[in-house]
This record gives structure tokens, sequence and C-alpha cells, in this order.
């Protein structure tokens, strides 16, 4: 068996939907989770078909065997040529988009390491649940390469562009109470139990308003614009809400003081 076949067959993402929160496991525990092409692959898989899926309210990202991701498979890096280095980042925007553009909130759950693009991948995040014992590397500096799958986009909106900078530049360990405290991780767990805390956290999402939360986050990725750009999609996004089945449950349930059942239509 040649290495990228093993590779296919150890490397992947693995998908469990249990009341409406898609749970995705990132596998290839022998690398700490490092994006192989084959996991990669399999995450945009399952990212693309949630889109379409009504029963998927929230989605929750984690890793297997004690860590989140050790960022990019610099064992499969030798011999790559400028051309084929962008022809792979096509790959990993895809990813992106799909975690930080995606109509689904997306909860990171992370324990060990999020090192390299393992921490682009956890700031692409809606929200970060963190192990108090994980420990985050912006490591790109380290092997010769600039940060890479969004993270100087989603990193600055996080904690700033000062803040970003010395992350960036300095390339050190950050452990997770130093990475609340900039802004990157969102919500801190006992070590163990940041997967069972993003569940809670993504059970609740869940239970709201399906179609609500997804304008919600647009609404967001779009307030780098002005503030009367702002408002106007805000207007636009309100009105077409006011038509739904949901804002009717939703206001039905609120004045008969009981608990709304959406229907994400």
């Amino acid at each position: 068996m040649d290495q990228k076949i093993a590779e296919a067959a150890e490397a992947t993402t693995h998908a469990r939907l249990e009341a409406g929160v898609l749970e995705l496991t990132m596998s290839y525990p022998r690398r700490r989770n490092a994006l192989a092409p084959a996991l990669r692959e399999a995450m945009m898989a399952h990212l693309e078909a949630a889109l379409g899926k009504t029963e998927v309210r929230a989605i929750v990202l984690t890793g297997e065997g004690g860590h989140f991701c050790a960022g990019g498979d610099i064992s499969g890096m030798q011999g790559i040529t400028g051309m084929g280095g962008r022809a792979r980042l096509h790959w990993g925007h895809r990813m992106i988009r799909l975690l930080a553009e995606g109509e689904k909130p997306v909860i990171a759950a992370v324990e060990g390491h999020a090192a390299g693009a393992g921490i682009s991948v956890a700031a692409a995040c809606d929200i970060v649940v963190a192990s108090r014992a994980a420990v985050f590397t912006c490591s790109f500096n380290r092997v010769g390469l600039v940060p890479d799958l969004g993270l100087a986009w989603t990193l600055q909106r996080r904690m700033g562009l000062g803040r970003a900078k010395r992350v960036m530049l300095v390339g050190a360990p950050m452990g997770a109470e130093e990475a609340a405290g900039l802004g990157l991780v969102d919500h801190l767990a006992e070590p163990g139990k940041a997967l069972e805390e993003a569940r809670a956290l993504a059970r609740q999402i869940a239970a709201r308003a399906p179609l609500s939360n997804a304008l919600a986050k647009t609404l967001l990725n779009r307030s780098t614009g002005t503030l009367a750009e702002s408002l106007q999609a805000e207007a636009d996004f309100q009105g077409l809400l006011y038509t739904t089945e949901d804002f009717q449950e939703g206001r039905d349930a609120f004045l008969g003081k009981r608990e709304p059942a959406f229907k994400g239509r």
C-alpha cells in the first residue's frame, strides 16, 4: 500500500447527527489530525451536505485523540512548487469559506494542540470552546510560511490588529486562558470537557430559529462595511424573516407562553 492510499484509509472526518447538531471529528490521530487531503475532502463533503439539510441546526467541529488539529501535513509538502502551493490553498480556502460563511453556526471544541492551520480552522468557527489545557500556536514562521487559511482576516476580527500581529509575528504557544484573554477563545472548559460543553452550547443554538441564526451570521460577516450598509442589510433580512413560518410560530409561542417549535421555513 503506497503512502497516498494509506493516508486515504487513515485520514478522514467522521460525522454524527443528533438532535439538530452535526458533530464533525477530524481523524488523523497519528499526526494529531493534520489537514491531510483526505481529511479536508471528507470535511468539505460533510459541510456542503449540511448546508442543504434543514435538520442540521448547528455544527460542532473537534479532533480525535486528545488534539484539535496540528495544521498542514508538512510531511506531504516535499517538492511542492509555487503553483502547486497556490492550488493547494484553493482547496483549503473552500473549507474555510464553508466554516466562516456557511449559514450553519459552527462551534470549535478544542482539546490539546491547535497549531498552524489548526489555529486557522478554529478561528474560522463562530464560537471557540477550549479546554484550559489547550495550546494554540501560530507556527507558520517556524517553517518559513505566511499564516494561511484566512487567519489574517479571522484573527484580527477576533482580537484586533495589534494583538493579531503579535500572535503571528512572535509565533509562541499560547495557553487557552491567554487565548481567551486575547479574544481567540470564547468559552473555557475543564480539561477533557470541551466537547461536552460545545455540545451543550450547540443544543441551545439548535433550539432557536435556524433562519434567524443563519441571517444573523451573514449580517455579522458583512459588518466590515459602513453603518448605512449594515442597517440596509438588517432591514432586508428582517423584512424577509417577517414572512416566515418560524416568525409566526415564535410570535404565537411568546404570546402563548410556551416553547416554540421552529421548522426552518
